[in-house]
């Protein structure tokens, strides 16, 4: 299916209700209430015993397995499997050639005690992709016993990631980024690896079409206790899709849909079969890069009495209240940032820049707004028009 093909459909794919970053058991037990339940069951439970489901389309002799917020706090992957799911359950040529060359077996949440609490780690506070050779935790166990009673041939390990990345030295953010992760410390280029690598080659060229010059991948440091290094290395192949940053999408619905449309490029692709050849491209693409912030305020002066003149580095720091997310403004660096570049800039043309409190600013402040010249300058995140979704 051609992108503008999925464009068109897209509002009608999309589930309703999951929007946003917050995102839990709660959310997608409503939406699986439309999954026919021979699709869904339990496979298992968390630490706080919490239901881990997972879900089943699919009659091919393709076998992929699928799993995502693994980190509770990386929700726009799981959003994305849902309006998937929706496609699946459509009569329409495409799912058909997926779901008729492939089996798909897909864990939506695998950590809902970190989803409820909006963090990276578990209830035992464990992050579970280093933990995928002690195998301490009930659903690192419970993800590698998938893993070996389904004998995927492919594995698809769905993340998102913060926003300070930008691709390679260039002021273009990261919006989606991919990695074949290495299976050994020579970052060999086996068979299956090569396989993964081809597979992000096709996915990205699809991307280009939408989101040109911004996609990455990331560099390809061993690590075997990382869930995908340890099943690249049982030579599966597998791909590690992260989520990041479009300009001003802070509740992640255009990435949304940007990450609707890598799954599905990726499952048409292992459905037409692979070119391993195509893998040197790979290389092509270029590496994350952290020179980001949220925010950037230039030309800077910190007191009436100095000449000086530096940049202050803004990132969000998300805090979970009341069920939703809020972004509160923290001062990360003070300095001048020449090499760095914000999501949003503000030129404070040589003008003081004070805190709310008309007092100096200092790094870790907090700060919803500052005074530049006297000026009421809002640091909040700007809305966006989440264009996808209409």
């Amino acid at each position: 299916m051609e992108l503008e093909q999925l464009k068109s459909l897209y509002s009608l794919l999309k589930t309703p209700e999951l929007f946003g970053r917050y995102i839990t058991n709660s959310h997608i037990e409503k939406c699986m209430k439309r999954i026919p339940h021979s699709m869904n069951s339990i496979v298992g439970h968390s630490v706080e015993g919490r239901p881990i489901y997972f879900l089943k389309f699919g009659t091919g002799p393709k076998r992929v397995l699928i799993w995502s917020q693994m980190h509770g706090n990386e929700s726009t992957t799981t959003k994305a499997l849902f309006d998937c799911f929706n496609l699946f359950l459509t009569n329409n040529n495409f799912p058909n050639l997926i779901l008729e060359s492939c089996t798909l077996l897909i864990i939506p949440i695998l950590n809902p005690d970190g989803a409820e609490r909006y963090t990276r780690f578990n209830a035992n506070e464990v992050d579970l992709n280093r933990d995928a050779q002690d195998l301490s935790q009930p659903e690192s166990k419970l993800l590698r016993q998938v893993f070996d009673d389904f004998k995927p041939h492919y594995c698809f390990n769905l993340h998102g990631q913060r926003t300070i990345y930008n691709v390679g030295s260039t002021n273009k953010s990261s919006i989606l980024s991919f990695l074949s992760p290495s299976q050994d410390v020579e970052y060999s280029r086996t068979p299956n690896r090569k396989e993964a690598m081809a597979l992000i080659v096709e996915i990205n060229s699809a991307l280009q079409k939408t989101i040109p010059n911004s996609v990455a991948r990331y560099d390809d440091g061993f690590n075997l206790n990382c869930v995908g290094d340890t099943f690249q290395a049982l030579d599966v192949p597998t791909v590690l899709f992260e989520a990041g940053h479009f300009p001003n999408d802070y509740k992640r619905e255009e990435v949304r849909y940007l990450m609707f449309v890598a799954i599905l490029k990726g499952l048409e692709a292992i459905s037409r079969g692979i070119d391993s050849d195509m893998h040197t491209d790979y290389f092509l693409i270029p590496e994350n890069a952290k020179q980001f912030y949220d925010i950037i305020i230039r030309n800077v002066k910190l007191d009436e009495n100095s000449n000086e003149l530096t940049d202050i580095g803004i990132l969000y720091k998300e805090e979970l209240v009341d069920k939703t997310i809020n972004f509160i403004p923290t001062i990360e660096v003070i300095s001048k940032l020449d090499d760095f570049y914000g999501h949003r800039e503000i030129d404070a043309k040589g003008q003081v820049v004070n805190n709310h409190e008309d007092k100096v600013l200092e790094v870790t402040n907090e700060n919803d707004f500052v005074l530049i010249n006297n000026e009421k300058i809002s640091l909040k995140p700007l809305k966006n028009s989440f264009l996808m979704r209409n």
